[in-house]
């Protein structure tokens, strides 16, 4: 088999590209045009090299057999000299576009089909017989961008003596010309494309650049305290979803911001009432140096209502402060049926005093995972609310019972009830129904709101009906716990 020439290695391109800085744009421009100048190469190699790969073996089996079939011709000769070798290569007409050498046993030229290199010995000049004068066939070929120049060596011979050698070049023009005029389209039409993808590149990237600079920049708005701003969704994809989802974000975050400018509102107000009186009736007592004593008790009876007022309202703030701010639920296994025994007794006298039948219907034990204090704090602030809206004469019924996997706790009344346009606004902090009777009442408009934040931490859910004839129920279900 003859010995392939190793082809020279690819020459190695390096680009210095700019720094593309911080910028999202400048990051997808590096990699755009990484990945362009990448493709280019490739489009610009390999094409290339797989043209000169089959220039070569086409040449490597055409030439090959040429040398094979003028060495096997050479081979029934005796002896090699100028004029039987001559006539051999004549009859066999192979020089029309080859240049032939044929050597002796000594490497030493005795026919040349250009007439130029009789006589010379060719040891010095081509290395490439010495491997021949083994027995091997050698075939080279090199490119360059005017011609491919292939040689092929082959031993003449006889009786398994080598008598001599056969050399045989070609310089083709038209093969290489063509692949250089292949390679300068290619070079032309990669250099059109990288412009135009480049360009395009920019567009794109600059497009999204700005789509993104504008959630930036809405962003920083929101972070300024401004939640009215919008961004206005372009196309489908995932930054318009983003946009989306940031406009909904900013609802929210206005919503919450009207609740807490609200509740601050509505705080502030129900504290300065408690406050001003106190401070109304003090100042009444120490203006006043002929008050009686009886119109002191009164009003040091009257500061100590507000205060107690007062202190109810702070204490029901700072448990909504902490059931907002709970990041761990308490989860202890508690017994709810106990729960609720242990509250209705602290009621009763409650009741009484508004005349008012307090009633229960509870299972043997109902198990949650909860925190102790905070179920209190439900059926606690659910039954005083059945108690305080309530008429007199009438009834609280407090059930607690197991449905499936649900532990049920029903509060129901036959009070005054709650007006149907009333009901979806019964759990806003300080909403009350009836402000006037609420007042009167002593009710500080927060304890359905604690009710529900902790029935929402425990995982449970809080539903309100109508109770017939008359009245409201209240039904509140947490899972059941292992």
């Amino acid at each position: 088999m003859p010995t392939k020439l190793k082809l020279p290695d690819a020459e190695r391109i390096f680009v210095r590209l700019p720094s593309p800085g911080k910028s999202v744009r400048g990051q997808m421009m590096l990699v755009f045009v990484s990945f362009i100048l990448l493709l280019l190469l490739v489009i610009n190699t390999y094409p290339i090299v797989a043209m000169r790969n089959v220039v070569y073996t086409d040449k490597e089996q055409s030439m090959s057999a040429t040398v094979s079939v003028v060495s096997s011709a050479l081979s029934g000769l005796d002896t090699l000299t100028a004029e039987n070798v001559g006539s051999v290569i004549d009859l066999l007409n192979v020089t029309e576009n080859n240049h032939i050498l044929i050597t002796n046993e000594r490497r030493t030229v005795i026919y040349d089909s250009w007439g130029e290199s009789l006589g010379t010995n060719l040891s010095a000049s081509f290395d490439a017989l010495n491997t021949v004068f083994t027995g091997k066939i050698i075939f080279e070929s090199l490119y360059d961008t005017d011609s491919f120049t292939s040689v092929v060596c082959a031993p003449v011979m006889v009786n398994g003596s080598i008598i001599g050698s056969v050399y045989m070049e070609e310089e083709d023009t038209e093969q290489a010309e063509l692949i250089g005029g292949i390679r300068n389209r290619l070079t032309v039409i990669s250099l059109a494309v990288s412009f135009v993808a480049i360009a395009l590149g920019m567009v794109v990237s600059h497009a999204l650049a700005l789509r993104i600079r504008k959630l930036a920049d809405g962003v920083k708005i929101v972070q300024e305290g401004d939640y009215t701003g919008h961004i206005e969704p372009l196309g489908d994809d995932e930054i318009t979803e983003l946009t989306h989802e940031f406009n909904a974000m900013t609802d929210i975050l206005r919503e919450n911001e009207q609740v807490r400018r609200r509740f601050v509102s509505d705080a502030s107000h129900e504290l300065k009432t408690p406050l001003a009186s106190i401070r109304l009736l003090s100042d009444s007592i120490l203006q006043n140096e002929n008050i009686d004593r009886e119109t002191t008790v009164e009003f040091v009876e009257d500061i100590g209502a507000a205060a107690e007022r007062l202190q109810h309202m702070t204490e029901k703030l700072l448990d909504l402060s902490r059931m907002d701010s709970a990041a761990i639920v308490t989860d202890e296994r508690v017994d709810l049926v106990q729960v609720a025994l242990r509250s209705l007794p602290i009621l009763r006298p409650l009741a009484d005093n508004r005349q008012v039948r307090l009633c229960y219907e509870t299972a043997e034990s109902v198990c949650i995972r909860a925190a102790e204090d905070d179920l209190y704090q439900v059926i606690f602030n659910l039954v005083e609310n059945a108690i305080k809206y309530n008429v007199p004469d009438g009834t609280v019924t407090v059930r607690v019972a197991r449905e499936g996997d649900e532990a049920v706790l029903t509060v129901s009344d036959t009070g005054i009830g709650i007006p149907a346009e009333d009901v979806p606004n019964i759990f806003a902090r300080f909403y009350r129904v009836d402000k006037a009777r609420s007042r009167e009442a002593g009710g500080s408009g927060l304890g359905l709101s604690i009710v529900r934040d902790a029935v929402i931490l425990h995982g449970g859910t809080i539903t309100v009906s109508a109770n017939e004839p008359q009245g409201t129920v209240f039904t509140v279900r947490f899972p059941i716990g292992d």
